[in-house]
């Protein structure tokens, strides 16, 4: 694809806005990627030049933008990238993950305690399943206990204090924050 017919991240989140909202005008347009109305008149404009959208003429006032071919052609590849990319990244984190359990059950650890419930939760929870370690006690809680227990507090929420627990006990895994389990492993 020629670098002039390329769709930039603002133009691709109008493709999408159209692509999903038939009855959709200027102004709603506008709202929606926070830009001024001239601004929005200007990429519409482009993205007609580039063949990605035409605009039909319901009457004299009302217009009907509509994806063309090549638009939603553009709207899946994009859309095919940023999954094929996610899931990358994910594999990426449930290596991390798999990588400080083993350690950690190498170091003899055989207690973990799970706080949350968030994407981050649930991998830990693949990657104890899928390391079928039968002898570990995995326990998953909401809230904080209260003091330091027996074996690594894995915290897979934002904004939660470690306080009462030893910084060698609790390990956290935040969106956001994978060079902190970076820093983590590598401890």
């Amino acid at each position: 694809m020629s670098q002039q017919s390329a769709v930039d991240e603002r133009e691709f989140e109008f493709i999408n806005i159209v692509g999903g909202n038939l009855g959709v005008n200027q102004r709603d347009l506008s709202r929606q990627l926070n830009l001024s109305l001239g601004m929005t008149n200007m990429l519409i404009r482009r993205l007609v030049t580039k063949g990605y959208i035409r605009i039909q003429q319901l009457d004299k006032r009302k217009v009907k933008y509509l994806l063309t071919p090549k638009g939603f052609s553009e709207k899946m590849r994009k859309s095919m990238k940023y999954t094929l990319k996610t899931i990358h990244s994910i594999g990426i984190i449930k290596d991390k993950i798999r990588k400080i359990i083993a350690r950690k059950y190498e170091e003899g650890e055989r207690h973990f305690t799970v706080l949350g419930q968030s994407d981050f939760a649930l991998l830990v929870e693949i990657c104890f399943r899928e390391a079928q370690l039968d002898d570990c006690r995995i326990h998953y809680v909401d809230e904080l206990p209260k003091k330091s227990a027996r074996g690594l507090l894995l915290i897979c929420r934002e904004n939660v204090s470690k306080n009462g627990w030893p910084a060698h006990h609790a390990l956290s895994f935040q969106i956001g924050r994978i060079s902190g389990m970076r820093n983590v492993s590598s401890r």
